[in-house]
């Protein structure tokens, strides 16, 4: 496991968890992640990706939800745990993140290349 892999599950075990409703997808959207967290994901055809984008959705949505929620990125894990980015439906975790974890979470992103999911 390499360092950044190493930093992703670090991160990942600092962000709160909460349940989200079954099926939403207010918070799902095109958004970028890590070559890492990617590499974690089912590829996805060039049709797939043009599809979502074009919908300004994610290719990784299905009719339930988030078909990759176990592996969802950072950015995604953070949606409601924050005041930076709340849930438009009101959920959220007991106690918010903590500001420092955002951070490093932002400066961990700002610092890895980014792809389109």
């Amino acid at each position: 496991m390499d360092r950044n892999d190493r930093m992703i599950q670090a991160l990942r075990r600092k962000i709160p968890t909460f349940a989200c409703e079954p099926g939403c997808r207010d918070c799902c959207g095109p958004v970028t992640a890590s070559s890492e967290e990617m590499a974690r994901l089912p590829t996805r055809t060039e049709a797939e990706h043009a599809a979502a984008l074009a919908a300004w959705s994610c290719p990784h949505l299905g009719p339930e939800g988030c078909r990759v929620y176990a592996e969802r990125p950072l950015i995604c894990r953070l949606f409601g745990t924050t005041p930076h980015m709340p849930c438009p439906r009101g959920k959220r975790p007991e106690a918010m993140i903590d500001r420092r974890t955002e951070q490093a979470i932002h400066r961990f992103l700002g610092q890895t290349r980014q792809v389109l999911v």
